[in-house]
């Protein structure tokens, strides 16, 4: 019967995350859930406190008898496909198609980014909010189409296609090629890199201002980006060790222009993070993480983020008030305490001690560097199954079915 109605093979999952957050910055207290991100029809865009979390998600994915993957993920509001596009609720449309065997596959589509050691979901990680690389130098999404390889324990992906955009504008011909490659060291350890190298669109050229000196417009042309992270794991008894570098850098796409000829520079990064986790028993476990970004280079600019924002703290420091629109240094250390009172159920409690002002940065998201530094504290609660470790499963996989996830966090 099954069979026969087309549902053999076919999943369904999904989660639900809706959060309390108190944020003193910005005056407000409440509820976040199915909010938009698209600024011009009521969002907040993508900001420090406004990301992936306070999602409703559905995953339905089908395998067929050839060995065929199909994978259809809705995210309203809250997916990639609502912060790259503004109102698409397709988080991730895909096919994977076996072609000499099923180690050995065709895969196209609109596929979430696959960098780092973090998930994109956050029901998935062991910290509330996501890391500095994660949030501001990691592609959102690819649209295209590209070969998946399993050899051993090696696994190879590759795609060329658009960065970011579902459709290139006028103009704009070439694509991003776009990989992947993981190695898992038998059962407790591995490591992975990813890359992209093409052309994708510059945000900061479309200021419609133009240069200063000359009075004329910025090419709107989408500009070169190249890409590169390296990341690692160990996941072993009580332990969880995880870390992450990463490199990149836009053509044209700083936020500070020369200030002789007025002309658009490259905007250039480096960061990384670390993550430690020690459980003490099976119900309770401590998690540290440490990230830095460095994004000084011609008055900051990072992946997206290419003009001055209070909001989330990136752009020149103008109290230095130097030539070249300096940023500073920007780093972020915290810890969380997690209890799990039961199978199903964790609590955590993160805390963010005070830093100095020039390096004061919230995981995954600046604060505005005129502000006086800052301390957070938060609490969580998880009703949720979580994978053994973070090359275990693909970057895009979903949780089981019925899962729930709510939690609390304080800004002051």
């Amino acid at each position: 019967m099954r069979a026969s109605s087309g549902l053999k093979g076919l999943k369904i999952s999904g989660y639900m995350d809706p959060t309390f957050i108190y944020n003193k910055r910005q005056d407000r207290a409440g509820f976040q859930f199915l909010n938009r991100v698209d600024t011009n029809n009521g969002g907040d865009g993508y900001n420090y406190d406004n990301s992936y979390f306070g999602a409703a998600v559905l995953d339905f994915t089908k395998e067929t008898d050839s060995g065929t993957r199909w994978r259809l993920t809705l995210a309203p509001n809250r997916g990639v496909g609502a912060v790259f596009d503004g109102s698409s609720p397709i988080h991730e449309a895909s096919v994977s198609v076996p072609l000499t065997d099923l180690q050995t596959r065709f895969i196209a589509g609109q596929i979430p980014d696959w960098s780092g050691y973090e998930y994109l979901q956050p029901t998935l990680n062991k910290l509330i909010t996501h890391n500095l690389l994660f949030d501001f130098t990691l592609p959102t999404a690819y649209t295209g189409a590209g070969l998946e390889i399993t050899s051993g324990k090696w696994i190879y992906k590759g795609v060329l296609a658009n960065m970011n955009t579902s459709k290139k504008t006028s103009g704009n011909k070439t694509p991003v090629v776009a990989y992947q490659v993981d190695y898992a060291r038998g059962e407790f350890q591995g490591f992975g890199f990813a890359g992209v190298h093409g052309k994708a669109a510059n945000f900061r050229a479309d200021d419609g201002v133009g240069n200063p000196v000359t009075g004329l417009p910025y090419d709107l042309k989408d500009t070169r980006v190249d890409l590169f992270e390296f990341d690692a794991y160990f996941i072993r008894g009580d332990w969880t060790v995880q870390g992450q570098l990463s490199l990149g850098q836009q053509k044209n796409a700083a936020i500070t222009a020369d200030p002789v000829t007025g002309d658009l520079r490259s905007a250039k990064w480096w960061g990384l993070s670390t993550l430690a986790a020690y459980k003490w028993d099976p119900r309770f476990e401590t998690t540290a993480r440490f990230d830095y970004i460095n994004n000084k280079k011609n008055g900051g600019g990072l992946l997206g983020y290419n003009f001055a924002d209070d909001r989330n703290g990136i752009g020149p420091d103008t109290r230095r008030r130097s030539r070249e629109g300096r940023q500073p240094h920007r780093a972020h250390a915290g810890c969380e305490l997690s209890l799990q009172p039961e199978h199903h159920l964790q609590g955590g409690v993160p805390h963010r001690p005070r830093q100095p002002a020039r390096l004061r940065r919230r995981e995954g998201r600046h604060l505005q560097q005129d502000q006086p530094a800052v301390r957070r504290l938060g609490a969580g609660v998880v009703l949720t199954r979580r994978p053994p470790s973070r090359r275990a499963f693909p970057a895009t996989r979903l949780p089981w079915p019925h899962e729930g996830h709510g939690r609390f966090a304080v800004s002051t």
